[in-house]
């Protein structure tokens, strides 16, 4: 962790719905004159797309069948606990950027599944700001989560995260229902046993828990929207936290523990402005008199 150059990361699987919220920091960062260093963590995988399907393929005909991108083999995990830790020392660190689409290709003039060449962090980052699926990671190779000064978990349950996941991949990269839910089931001993025990290192947890019928995922014609769900907050130290604060400003919300409150679906980004704006606001405050 780091006084100077402090560091926020956002972790859930893929399908959970962390690009979501980075977009609410972006916000924040852009409203407080905050210069951020974004840190997508699909930046952090160590094979190409190609690469990774052929990887795949290998380790199968070994007899692995679980290995996928939530494996910590599948990515750099040591190299980013390095950069956060170099990023805390001296602000200083390399990214590079996954190109995900046809869109993204355009922009960045690379086909898409490739990375972009590494490059030196900005000079002026205040911050940096990750958003993946390892911001939390504690493993033998590396201890990502000891470098982050605001770790946030974004954990739909596991229905909801399923259908988001199955409507991204078919709607948006052309996947097949087949390819998505083979996908699903082979990473799933790596989902056990190296994204939900990042859960219970987070500051705090945003779960988001459909109000409508999500018994079987793989048949859901649409997604839940916002007004069809209510979110779980859960802060791991709820000192300092103002609950009657949060509770007046956000309408039909409740506690349900003394660290934990509930709000509708559609107040998830209100919430995020409240809570996250003051911790940002801290960090930045306790970098200026360092």
């Amino acid at each position: 962790m780091s006084v100077k150059n402090p560091i926020v990361a956002i972790t859930g699987s893929s399908g959970a719905g962390t690009t979501t919220v980075m977009k609410s920091f972006q916000h924040i960062f852009r409203r407080e004159g905050i210069r951020a260093q974004i840190l997508e963590g699909d930046s952090m995988h160590r094979f190409n797309r190609l690469e990774m399907r052929e990887e795949v393929r290998r380790r199968q005909a070994a007899g692995n069948f679980s290995f996928s991108h939530f494996s910590p083999e599948a990515n750099l995990l040591s190299e980013l606990a390095s950069t956060f830790q170099s990023f805390g020392k001296s602000a200083t660190g390399r990214v590079r950027k996954y190109i995900h689409d046809e869109a993204e290709s355009v922009e960045y003039g690379q086909e898409p599944g490739t990375f972009t060449p590494w490059r030196d962090i900005e000079d002026d980052a205040e911050m940096l700001f990750y958003e993946g699926l390892h911001g939390g990671y504690v493993g033998e190779d590396a201890d990502v989560a000891s470098h982050v000064d605001l770790l946030i978990g974004v954990v739909p349950i596991i229905n909801l995260e399923w259908i988001q996941k199955l409507h991204r991949d078919k709607n948006l990269r052309g996947y097949s229902q087949d390819a998505v839910m083979d996908t699903i089931l082979r990473r799933m001993p790596d989902y056990t046993r190296h994204i939900c025990t990042q859960f219970s290192r987070t500051h705090v947890n945003f779960q988001r828990v459909p109000t409508v019928d999500t018994s079987n995922p793989f048949i859901a014609n649409d997604i839940p929207s916002a007004d069809e769900s209510m979110v779980v907050i859960r802060f791991a130290d709820p000192k300092g936290i103002d609950f009657p604060y949060l509770l007046s400003m956000i309408e039909s919300s409740w506690m349900t523990r003394p660290n934990t409150f509930v709000i509708p679906g559609g107040k998830m980004g209100l919430a995020m402005q409240l809570i996250f704006t003051p911790m940002i606001l801290r960090l930045m405050d306790r970098r200026r008199r360092a």
